[in-house]
């Protein structure tokens, strides 16, 4: 195919990230600095795959958690060194997909570093901008 640019469909960029199309699709491409098509192959889209890289880099791969495994950590600690609000910690709690707590004999509820750098292993990191 003469002129086809050379580039990544959202089905391929899911792929190689082991992510669903869908959420390519209908999360990630949404992000503000998520680049421009650089041309078509039939109907598909296709994207710069240097530029997708960046992009996911930057702005969606979540950085590691630096948790000392022994310590014992709130949900308000837990917030300000990840980011997950101890809103979604207790919603999460309440649906089964975080763990229990380590240590509940005082009000406030605690985790070892190591259960919470398990619990997020899976999590995205791409929050909207109005968050």
């Amino acid at each position: 195919m003469v002129g086809t640019p050379i580039g990544e469909t959202y089905a391929e960029i899911a792929a190689r990230h082991g992510r669903a199309e869908a959420t390519v699709r209908n999360r990630w491409a949404r992000h503000p600095e998520w680049p421009a098509p650089i041309g078509k192959r039939g109907k598909q889209l296709l994207f710069d795959p240097a530029a997708v890289d960046q992009v996911i880099h930057e702005h969606i791969e979540r950085p590691p958690a630096t948790l000392e495994p022994r310590r014992l950590y709130t949900a308000k600690e837990i917030e300000a060194l990840t980011g997950v609000t101890a809103a979604t910690i207790r919603a999460e709690r309440s649906k089964g997909h975080w763990p229990p707590a380590d240590d509940t004999s005082s009000r406030a509820h605690r985790w070892y570093g190591a259960t919470i750098t398990t619990a997020l292993a899976g999590r995205r990191a791409y929050r909207r901008a109005d968050d």
